[in-house]
């Protein structure tokens, strides 16, 4: 009975860590689900590049997680294993998070990020993300200040 349940908590923490995986967006436009199928409500849509927490599965669709802890159903096909992070501080406010040549306060600044800017995750150092935007800009930022990573 005891080798029975040390079996189960096991196998229940090799399931949930399993489907604790950060993906992004392949694509343009895909479609989050309220359940694991087109015959589901559509909640709304992510735009490519988005982060996204994988918590679980079912046959080809994942259920995620984004950084405003919204969830939902996606077809794994939509995601791709690029890195990438979202910025998390600042909603509702004009205020911006600066965007710094290296990785420390004393870096001067190359730019700045509002609140749900995605950027591709290139790199960490500690309490820093190095990070790159379509736009061409590299740069680091706080890990605080992101979600993702």
């Amino acid at each position: 009975m005891i080798k029975s349940f040390i079996f189960l908590g096991f196998f229940l923490f090799i399931t949930t860590t399993a489907y604790s995986k950060m993906l992004s967006v392949k694509n343009e436009k895909v479609v989050l689900m309220a359940g694991p199928g087109k015959n589901f409500q559509m909640k709304f849509e992510y735009n490519k590049g988005f982060p996204l927490k994988i918590t679980s599965s079912k046959g080809n669709w994942v259920k995620i997680e984004d950084f405003e802890r919204e969830t939902g159903w996606i077809n794994k096909d939509s995601l791709a294993d690029i890195p990438a992070v979202i910025v998390k501080a600042n909603k509702n406010t004009e205020n911006k998070v600066n965007i710094r040549v290296g990785p420390g306060d004393s870096y001067r600044i190359v730019g700045q990020a509002f609140y749900g800017v995605v950027f591709e995750k290139i790199e960490e150092k500690t309490g820093w993300v190095k990070i790159h935007h379509d736009s061409g800009l590299t740069g680091w930022i706080k890990s605080s200040f992101l979600w993702g990573y």
